[in-house]
């Protein structure tokens, strides 16, 4: 038996046994068999004779025993109560620890901690403090039951990291800061100090602002109370998080702005309550909410200023507004039900679009549903959209509806040309409308001079009358076939005449104008 140190010369049965155990890294499991008795939720029932205290655990780790010559030590317990706080900040370990089924109520601190692998699997646990650690290994909690909180803010995860089937809620009260230190009676924190530090933000379950995984992060199907605050860290295997449901506590169900990960997966069943916001975020490989089911009040998904490969946006229920604007998107999948209330889009940048069901109407009408109203940029980026895919016509209704959105944005006066340009060329996108319009004025023309014909100006010229020509020549701005000079319209066609004139250089100058404007670059106002 190796020689104890006098402060672990009293151990219980439970301690020895995971003392002898460490140096060769074999389990120890305290479990009874039955189902219900080793159940960690009833961890609080369990006798010393599954007790083993926190201090004995931090001295094997921090290195109380030597590994056994040809083994590889470690802390493997199955089924223990552990008692107090388990603290081994600061320290380098080169034990595994890896806990199964174990009660844990206090705190279990990591803080600037280095390791080789830590993993609690269905453990009932109080509040994980892991900041600045660097695991390189595994670093996991699947199963588990955390009731205050995991705090990895600058954490590095050199492999994956899972919280899997896990029930994890935000702290109650006021949690301390991630550090074990005291506040400086000279310098109390301020009250913007504090909320960058997480002191007193106790809407957050999960708080890993600059956490780095190098492997991927996998948080499925877990019950989340309060928010995932993940503020600038990088998953560079991905983020996973098909069928959890997060309840918010605060505004936010993820605040993820400054993310880059893999790929994103909040799809196959995922559920939140709160706002999903990823300002800024890098997914080089695709960022999924499919069949999940979102709401929030007000702005429901907010992914501005976002470089994402691909965006599938096909929920099974979204409830809110969506932000889009300033994004670049490879692939934008989406459904004209992706967009339940308002959705931003001025900036918004896209390869390609996919969808079936959409049709160029229910296009316009995303375009329209800006609550900032008319911008220019998104009916143009449509329209480019269509004429890269050589849907030439469409693109011509995406533009003709981007100036008759614009015109209601004008003045009176700028209303009222916009209209005339609309109604006689369709602002040069409809060419035909001019035609169609000469046809009408022509027909009605030659039939009315027809019946009424004008009276010959010069009796001594000869002249036979010709009702087409006569009409033709009043529609011209310049008289071409000088019948106007010729003659000269009677009573009340002189009405008709005037208006052929004044139709005339209308049209001429909603051709010119709507010309212009279709030859413009870009089709720019």
């Amino acid at each position: 038996m190796p020689r104890l140190t006098r402060e672990f010369r009293r151990l219980s049965p439970a301690e020895r046994r995971v003392w002898n155990a460490y140096p060769s890294g074999v389990w120890v499991d305290l479990r009874t068999g039955e189902t219900g008795a080793d159940d960690p939720a009833n961890g609080e029932e369990w006798g010393p004779e599954r007790t083993v205290r926190a201090e004995v655990v931090a001295a094997l780790l921090l290195g109380a025993r030597e590994p056994e010559p040809g083994r590889t030590a470690g802390l493997r317990l199955a089924g223990a109560r552990v008692a107090g706080t388990l603290d081994v900040s600061d320290a380098v370990l080169t034990g595994k620890l890896h806990m199964l089924n174990c009660y844990l109520p206090e705190d279990v601190s990591l803080t600037d901690t280095t390791t080789v692998g830590v993993r609690f699997r269905g453990c009932e646990m109080g509040r994980i403090r892991a900041a600045r650690c660097t695991v390189n290994g595994l670093l996991e909690f699947d199963g588990s039951t955390v009731h205050s909180g995991i705090r990895l803010d600058n954490a590095q995860v050199n492999g994956q990291f899972r919280l899997s089937r896990m029930r994890l809620s935000a702290p109650e009260g006021k949690p301390r800061a991630s550090e074990s230190m005291l506040e400086d009676a000279r310098s109390p924190f301020t009250e913007a100090e504090m909320l960058e530090r997480g002191i007193g933000q106790s809407q957050w379950a999960l708080w890993a602002g600059g956490m780095v995984v190098e492997g991927g992060a996998f948080i499925r199907d877990t019950r989340v109370t309060g928010g995932l605050r993940i503020i600038g860290a990088k998953f560079r295997g991905g983020l996973y998080l098909q069928r959890s449901v997060i309840t918010a506590t605060g505004p936010y169900a993820v605040q993820a702005d400054f993310v880059e990960s893999g790929a994103a997966e909040f799809s196959a069943g995922f559920a939140s309550s709160g706002t999903i916001r990823m300002r800024n975020a890098r997914v080089n490989g695709v960022l999924s909410f499919d069949s999940a089911t979102m709401e929030a009040p007000g702005r429901v998904l907010h992914l501005s200023h976002a470089q994402l490969d691909e965006l599938i946006l096909r929920p099974a229920s979204l409830k809110g507004e969506v932000n889009l604007a300033y994004s670049r998107i490879g692939l934008l999948l989406d459904s004209p039900a992706s967009y339940p209330a308002g959705v931003l889009l001025n900036g918004l940048v896209y390869e390609a679009l996919r969808g079936g069901e959409w049709t160029v109407a229910q296009r316009l009408a995303w375009l329209a549903r800006d609550p900032d109203g008319y911008r220019p940029q998104p009916y143009e980026q449509l329209a480019g959209w269509f004429r890269r895919i050589g849907h030439e016509p469409d693109a011509r209704r995406v533009l003709l509806a981007k100036q008759r959105r614009r015109r209601r944005t004008l003045k009176p006066t700028g209303k009222i040309w916009g209209r005339l340009l609309d109604l006689v060329v369709g602002y040069g996108y409809r060419p035909w409308l001019a035609g169609l319009w000469v046809a009408v004025l022509l027909t009605a023309g030659t039939a009315i001079f027809a019946a009424v014909p004008p009276a010959q100006i010069d009796p001594d010229e000869i002249r036979n009358f010709q009702p087409f020509v006569y009409t033709l020549d009043l529609l011209a701005p310049v008289s071409v076939f000088e019948q106007r000079g010729a003659w000269e319209p009677v009573g009340w066609t002189r009405w008709l005449a005037w208006t052929l004139v004044a139709s005339g250089w209308i049209l001429a100058t909603a051709l010119i104008a709507g010309a212009a404007r279709v030859l413009r670059p870009g089709g720019t106002p």
